[in-house]
């Protein structure tokens, strides 16, 4: 599933794109791509609604990325494990996992893709800022909200193991399992120790340290292990070259 720095990278790619244009009108060309995925009806009110509308800026939360809408909605999205943007001609030639083409009034198409369909749009109300459907997930560490000193106190009370708390996304948004390996291997603590053995210092040094190999990523177009992530103009990441822990099992141990 992507994680922070990749869904981050498609959210300045977009934004860069597509703020501020009018939706002209759009296409679910398969209702797998609408979330939860629903049938003919759900997919024309979602046609309906979103025509006409301008996108005025694109929001993350952690895992999540959202358009704003000149009405004051959002268009929410869930990329899953292997869904895409792609901006794009609208003459140019439909991939065959397309499942929603919006056409833009500048001649262009926003188009959705999803191999593996586990991720999809949705049209939501705001809350506070936050489409409704994720009020639940607490906030990333690049967020201005983001409370370093609460969530170090609801990490320490923890005796769950540290990496399975780290990928609560009711406690810390945005990690998954490849920045929560790289992290822990950069503080050198295993997975499996408990959260309650934490010093208040050493929860603090995690939580910065999850922030400097998420940055380091950003900074590099996040990773990219195939064709499935990629940036909305079809470049992908290259963090997967310097990963010193995630998928290298049986391999050498980088230097220390």
């Amino acid at each position: 599933m992507l994680e922070l720095p990749e869904v981050e990278t498609v959210r300045a790619g977009l934004e860069q794109f597509v703020v501020p244009v009018v939706v002209d009108s759009v296409d679910v060309v398969d209702t797998r791509g609408l979330r939860p995925s629903g049938g003919l009806e759900d997919a024309a009110l979602f046609e309906t609604t979103l025509s006409g509308r301008q996108f005025t800026a694109v929001n993350r939360r952690g895992k999540y990325l959202w358009f704003i809408l000149d009405d004051g909605t959002a268009m929410l999205a869930h990329l899953g494990m292997s869904g895409q943007f792609r901006v794009s001609t609208q003459h140019a030639p439909q991939h065959r996992h397309t499942r929603i083409v919006i056409t833009l009034d500048d001649g262009r198409d926003l188009r959705f893709l999803d191999q593996r369909t586990f991720g999809g749009l949705t049209l939501a109300p705001l809350v506070d800022g936050i489409p409704g459907p994720v009020t639940h997930i607490a906030p990333d560490p690049f967020e201005e909200c983001f409370d370093v000193d609460e969530v170090v106190r609801r990490l320490c009370a923890r005796r769950s193991a540290i990496k399975r708390s780290l990928l609560d996304q009711t406690l810390v948004s945005g990690i998954g399992n490849i920045y929560a390996d790289e992290t822990l291997w950069r503080v050198r603590c295993h997975p499996e120790t408990p959260c309650s053995r934490l010093s208040q210092s050493e929860a603090v040094e995690l939580l910065q340290t999850a922030c400097d190999v998420m940055a380091e990523a950003m900074s590099q177009g996040g990773t990219s292990f195939d064709s499935l992530y990629v940036n909305v103009n079809g470049e992908s990441g290259w963090f997967s070259r310097v990963l010193d822990a995630y998928g290298r099992e049986d391999e050498p141990l980088p230097p220390m």
